[in-house]
């Protein structure tokens, strides 16, 4: 069983940068791959990026540049720094996890086994 705790959230202005943190339980933490999603105000959780157990990374397309996935696999954790934040970005984020496995799609929330409880970003104009 993997246990996941984000932490970081708040409330910020446009333009600023937050950077969030998601720490795992488990000694194979290092063998899962991990994402970041978020669900904005009456939208549906949307995938924002990921980074696989080998370190490759995925971004969304409107994160690409100003969000940057990483993982410390000796401190169980995964970060997501967030820079040129905006209203858009507002939204509930969540940490995911992915058991070793075949086909695993980075965006698809279906693949992950493991979520978070979510940390709040605000970012107001």
């Amino acid at each position: 069983q993997v246990q996941l705790v984000e932490s970081g959230g708040g409330l910020v202005q446009a333009g600023d940068s937050l950077r969030l943190s998601c720490a795992a339980s488990g000694r194979t933490f290092g063998t899962f791959h991990m994402g970041w999603f978020r669900q904005a105000p009456g939208k549906e959780r949307a995938f924002v990026a990921a980074i696989s157990s080998g370190l490759s990374t995925y971004y969304e397309a409107s994160v690409k540049g100003r969000f940057t996935i990483s993982r410390d696999i000796a401190k169980n954790t995964v970060s997501l720094q967030m820079n040129s934040l905006q209203p858009d970005d507002t939204a509930v984020y969540y940490c995911a996890a992915d058991r070793p496995s075949t086909g695993w799609v980075p965006s698809f929330s279906s693949y992950y086994d493991y979520w978070g409880q979510g940390t709040r970003v605000t970012v107001s104009s």
